[in-house]
C-alpha cells in the first residue's frame, strides 16, 4: 500500500468518526490526514510523514477547533434549539445513564444523558437542562 493511501484512509476514518461522534475533534484529524496524504505524493518517507501528520493534528486542534466550536455555538443560537427544548418535561423511553438513554419530545427520539451517576428508568418524566449537539442532558423531576 502506498503511503498517501494510508493517510487518506486515516482521514476518511476520522471523518466517519466525526459523523458518529460530533465533537469537532476527529474533523481536525481528518484534515491532517488528508493534507498529509497530499504531502505524501511528493515525499516518500514514513517518518517525516508521521511527524507532519502529528504537527498538523496538533496545530489544527489548537487553532481550528476553537473556531469550529464557536461556529457550532453560533449555529445553536441561530436555530433556537436551546429555547425550543430547554426546560421541557419529557418522557424517558430508554433508561438514561451517564453513557446512554433516550427520551421522546414532539414525537422525536433524542439521545439523553444525566450528569451524575444515577439511572433514570424508562417511563419516568424528566426535565431537559442542557443541549450538547445531538445529546440532551436531563434531570429527574
Amino acid at each position: 500500500m502506498v503511503l498517501w493511501e494510508i493517510f487518506a484512509i486515516v482521514g476518511l476514518i476520522s471523518l466517519i468518526l466525526e459523523m458518529i461522534v460530533p465533537s469537532m475533534f476527529f474533523l481536525n484529524l481528518a484534515l491532517a490526514g488528508f493534507l498529509t496524504a497530499i504531502t505524501a505524493t511528493f515525499l516518500n518517507n514514513w517518518i517525516y510523514l508521521t511527524v507532519i501528520f502529528v504537527v498538523l493534528s496538533v496545530i489544527s486542534i489548537l487553532f481550528l477547533r476553537p473556531i469550529l466550536l464557536q461556529h457550532r455555538e453560533n449555529k445553536e443560537q441561530e436555530t433556537g434549539i436551546q429555547g425550543k427544548y430547554i426546560g421541557k418535561i419529557v418522557k424517558v423511553i430508554e433508561p438514561i445513564t451517564k453513557y446512554s438513554g433516550a427520551i421522546t419530545i414532539y414525537d422525536e427520539r433524542w439521545e439523553a444523558r444525566v450528569e451524575g451517576d444515577e439511572t433514570i428508568p424508562a417511563g419516568c418524566e424528566v426535565k431537559i437542562v442542557k443541549n450538547d449537539s445531538l445529546v440532551l442532558t436531563v434531570e429527574r423531576i
